[in-house]
């Protein structure tokens, strides 16, 4: 009779057991790839490329130049530019310095002929007024007289303004026009240069020269990428963290990741993770993750990591 019970005890340890075996296991640990920054170059114009120096898989430095579009037009305009700038620069120059002493000087000359002018006028008037007392000419005569001094009155004012106008200058307002017409335009030549400056495409950044996706000659659209740069820098981890492990996991934490092919495992540091979960790609290096949802992190290497190359598995321990 007590064997009974030990059979049913043995069979229920076993069903346990069964149990136990068939329950998911909880993921230690998640996997992702090291990558390095990758910088992107775009083209500032619908230019044509005139020079590739640098043959793609080079290492370059920040501010060599890699792509050369055409400057042509460019170059015409900012020709164009300058001259405008030259041109409000003379004129705020005239306005400032004044007239030129020869010009004065004519002005002058022109005031004391109207002076003459004006007082020649004046005594013919008074003599055709004493021919008209006496009774010698006619009132016609006195009317051509009388218009003729008239004429050379307003003709003396005229100069007159004139060179008053010469001797104190413009209105400072009209300085002030100059002024803004002037700074307008070397603003329009810094701009233009600018323009033109982009055309020549530099490293922003030290690294390999990983992509140069046009060939010399073509024409490339506005905004399209010209060059990409894997940037010198230490490579970092993107790594797929699995849900029921996000719990407990904080910028800032420490964790040992297993870097494929290398010999020992680094520290790394998670310095970023997404807010939102998502599927992980079909291309995980865990099949049994691909269907769970998953937060992406980046964990920071140290310096002693900066030789390891982009692309490599890397599985970090949770």
């Amino acid at each position: 009779m007590s064997v009974k019970p030990l059979h049913i005890t043995f069979s229920l340890t076993i069903l346990i057991l069964l149990l136990i075996g068939c329950s998911p296991k909880q993921v230690e640990q998640a996997y992702g790839v090291l990558e390095r920054d990758r910088v992107v170059l775009t083209a500032t114009a619908n230019e044509i490329i005139t020079s590739l120096p640098v043959a793609r898989g080079s290492h370059v430095k920040e501010g060599q130049v890699l792509v050369q579009l055409g400057t042509l037009q460019q170059n015409a305009k900012l020709a164009r530019a300058k001259a405008e700038s030259a041109k409000a620069e003379a004129f705020l120059l005239k306005l400032v310095n004044g007239e030129r002493r020869e010009d004065i000087a004519f002005a002058q000359a022109q005031l004391r002929h109207a002076q003459v002018n004006l007082i020649e006028s004046k005594k013919k008037y008074q003599r055709v007024l004493g021919l008209i007392e006496e009774s010698l000419t006619s009132y016609a005569q006195k009317d051509t007289a009388q218009a003729q001094r008239d004429a050379a009155q307003a003709d003396y004012h005229s100069s007159k303004e004139k060179l008053d106008k010469l001797i104190s200058g413009e209105r400072p307002e009209v300085i002030k026009q100059a002024q803004a017409s002037l700074e307008a335009a070397d603003a329009e030549v810094t701009l233009q240069q600018s323009i033109l400056d982009d055309l020549t495409v530099v490293a922003t950044r030290g690294g390999i020269l990983d992509s140069l996706p046009f060939n010399v000659g073509e024409r490339v659209p506005q905004n399209a990428i010209v060059a990409v740069i894997q940037a010198d820098s230490v490579p970092y981890a993107r790594v797929y963290i699995p849900e029921n492990k996000r719990v407990g996991l904080n910028v800032g934490d420490v964790r040992m990741l297993s870097i494929n092919g290398a010999d020992s495992s680094i520290e790394g540091r998670i310095r970023w993770i997404a807010s939102e979960p998502a599927f992980t790609p079909y291309y995980t290096l865990s099949e049994s993750s691909r269907s769970r949802l998953m937060y992406l992190a980046e964990f920071s290497l140290p310096e002693s990591a900066s030789a390891l190359p982009s692309g490599i598995a890397v599985k970090v321990s949770l």
